[in-house]
């Protein structure tokens, strides 16, 4: 966790309620609009290594594990212990063996230059630190890597400036409500 004091007001953690009926309401989700058709639009590939920040419950963690396959790995990290959880018990029922969980709200712990690309759904809006963030997902990122980010709770230029203005990485292109940046 981030030990500086951050002047941005704090935003309140989901609490274990509002998770399970989130994850209820991602499995029905899920029903009528399977997580593959965002992990197709991303274009991970077999022997890819993925970190799916924000995992939840982990429907796209899952989807992203089947098509990076046995030569490739996905990184499921959440802070929510219940996601991290919630993804080991699906992914031991499923007999996927190539999901790792990380329970962090920034620090992935993971080697520099270790990703091929970061998938961040419907999570950024609720990051406390973005620019920590940010830096976290250039470090780990291979260079010419993506990260693919859908946030339906902010607007196209919010999305684009926040994710660009550091100079990290540059907008290559949108894919519905999906973007994907290059890393610098």
């Amino acid at each position: 966790m981030n030990s500086h004091k951050n002047k941005k007001k704090k935003k309140k953690k989901q609490s274990n309620i509002d998770f399970k009926f989130m994850s209820f309401f991602f499995k029905i989700r899920d029903l009528f609009k399977s997580p593959r058709i965002k992990i197709e639009k991303a274009n991970i590939k077999s022997g890819d290594n993925v970190l799916d920040y924000g995992c939840g419950s982990g429907s796209f963690t899952l989807a992203a594990a089947k098509v990076v396959g046995s030569s490739g790995k996905v990184y499921a990290a959440d802070i929510n212990p219940l996601a991290i959880n919630k993804v080991k018990k699906s992914a031991k029922k499923k007999g996927l063996t190539n999901i790792e969980t990380i329970l962090t709200d920034c620090n992935t712990g993971l080697e520099n230059n270790s990703i091929d690309m970061i998938i961040c759904f419907d999570t950024f809006h609720h990051v406390n630190d973005q620019e920590s963030l940010l830096k976290e997902f250039y470090r780990v990122l291979k260079p010419k890597s993506a990260l693919f980010l859908d946030d339906h709770h902010m607007k196209e230029d919010e999305i684009i400036s926040k994710i660009t203005e550091r100079g990290f990485f540059e907008l290559s292109e949108k894919k519905g409500e999906q973007y994907l940046f290059i890393k610098k």
